[in-house]
């Protein structure tokens, strides 16, 4: 899999999907996943309409560059962001969403990429709409999936997914695996598959287990607030998609989403959670098709 100079600072894994020639479309990743997440038959199938489709490692995840010179202690950070201490949450974090969002648009300049659709999924959403509020000549159409807009009030877990997420995770390879059954509290209902889970947390482990860096792009989403005043004024086109079982990150987050932007499309899909599950992959793709047409 190719490993790119995006920056001096930074190198990002990343794989393409079709032609070229195609209309090009980047898929971000969410919180500590890596571009596995973005299964290899989905990038496939949505190349497989005329797209050429791009996949990519975040910073601080998988095969991309570590900050691990700035280790982040999780729980000193949440209390000093708590108590509004924001110098001390600032001084602990080496980067914000605007970095990372940086890094993905960096990626295209390197591939000779001047516009691209951008699709991001959940802390990838939050990218996603970082592009396309400071950078907004680089994005064709941007795409929010089971994502939110930064407002606390908005896309709440409930306090039982929140618990899972926060929970550490072990650190041997069998144990690592199981605890992916955590990820059965957000996933569709109708179609979250405990095997296909561990499948993916299995593959990622093999290939990257480096969980450190999720410190890091906690300390990014939480310093970057809200994006509400800059959504309003967005005028890339916009489609929002989320899933009405994702307990994860509530459907108001993606209410919210598209009640900001102008002009923005809401899709709110049933039996889907924080997942995209192979049953719904005709519909998503579908939606992408047409909004990226």
């Amino acid at each position: 899999m190719p490993l790119i100079d995006v920056s001096p600072d930074v190198s990002l894994a990343y794989e393409a999907f079709g032609d070229p020639g195609d209309a090009p479309v980047l898929l971000v990743t969410g919180f500590g996943a890596q571009l596995l997440s973005w299964h290899e038959d989905f990038c496939r199938a949505l190349a497989d309409r005329g797209r050429y489709v791009i996949r990519y490692d975040n910073r601080d995840s998988g095969l991309s560059t570590r900050f691990d010179d700035h280790p982040v202690d999780v729980a000193r950070f949440m209390a000093a962001a708590g108590s509004g201490d924001v110098a001390a949450a600032l001084a602990m974090a080496p980067y914000r969403l605007s970095d990372m969002a940086r890094d993905g648009l960096d990626l295209l300049t390197a591939l000779g990429i001047e516009r691209a659709h951008v699709v991001g999924s959940s802390m990838g959403g939050m990218i996603a709409q970082t592009m396309a509020i400071e950078h907004p000549d680089r994005l064709l159409t941007l795409t929010s999936m089971m994502s939110s807009t930064g407002e606390s009030e908005y896309g709440r877990a409930t306090p039982e997914a929140q618990a899972a997420l926060a929970a550490p995770g072990p650190a041997d390879r069998e144990g690592y695996v199981a605890a992916a059954d955590r990820a059965l509290l957000w996933a569709s209902k109708r179609y979250g598959d405990a095997e296909v889970l561990r499948d993916l947390a299995a593959r990622s482990y093999d290939r990257a287990h480096r969980p450190g860096g999720e410190g890091r792009q906690l300390a990014a989403m939480v310093l970057s607030g809200s994006r509400a005043d800059a959504l309003r004024k967005l005028r890339v086109p916009t489609l929002v998609i989320h899933g009405l079982d994702d307990t994860l990150t509530d459907p108001s987050g993606g209410r919210r989403t598209a009640e900001l932007v102008p002009g923005a499309e809401l899709l709110l899909v049933p039996d889907m959670g924080h997942d995209r599950p192979r049953e719904l992959w005709p519909l998503l793709i579908d939606a992408l098709a047409a909004h990226t047409a």
